[in-house]
């Protein structure tokens, strides 16, 4: 009798590894990684969001007559808060590449602002904007840092679903479908460029 629980006991261990190595668990322990790391990106973008109308507001008490740039960044703002994706569409190519447009728009808006600034050196003195400066540039670096570690897990989560054997589990039991990923655009995506040096006081010639 013992020797037959042992032998069921033993099947049943071989089962549960056999489906484990099919992906019934490893697929969606992925996945969870890849929501994860989305929601770190979300975060970060957010993050950015939220600087814009004190930058705007601070850029406008000292340059009123850049209206134009401030507001191409206030409707770039509007357009990447709106642009919104979830974690269920993060295989849908067209709604992927439309948040990461808006959010480079954005991106774009902010980096020629900063060219604008740069004639305003009683503007870049104020201890105000200076620490404005340093939250975003701290705030690129998140977003630059969260959108990597998406794509990291991204491209683990697509090879598990894609290679043998978590290939069993991920098409015939979960219906997996690959995540897209970030891709690298100078144009859209370079952080605004901060020259902290241009902030002393002493070197506006004030």
């Amino acid at each position: 009798m013992n020797r037959i629980i042992a032998i069921r006991t033993a099947l049943l261990g071989a089962f549960a590894l056999a489906l484990s190595a099919c992906g019934i668990n490893s697929v969606p322990e992925k996945e969870e990684v890849v929501n994860a790391r989305w929601a770190d990106v979300q975060s970060a973008y957010q993050r950015r969001a939220d600087l814009v109308p004190n930058l705007v507001s601070t850029v406008r008490a000292a340059a009123g007559s850049e209206e134009a740039i401030l507001t191409q960044v206030i409707e770039a703002r509007a357009q990447a808060t709106s642009t919104t994706i979830n974690t269920g569409d993060l295989g849908d190519a067209e709604k992927f590449r439309q948040f990461e447009q808006a959010q480079g728009n954005l991106g774009s808006a902010l980096s020629r602002l900063m060219v604008v600034v740069e004639r305003y050196p009683e503007l870049q003195s104020q201890q105000r904007f200076a620490d404005l400066m340093v939250a975003l540039e701290g705030t690129e670096n998140r977003i630059d840092n969260s959108r990597t570690r998406y794509n990291e897990a991204v491209r683990v989560y697509n090879t598990a679903i894609r290679t043998f054997p978590e290939t069993i589990g991920a098409n015939i039991i979960h219906g997996a479908e690959p995540k897209e990923t970030f891709q690298a655009d100078a144009a859209a995506q370079t952080a605004p460029t901060v020259d902290f040096g241009d902030m002393d006081p002493g070197a506006s010639g004030n």
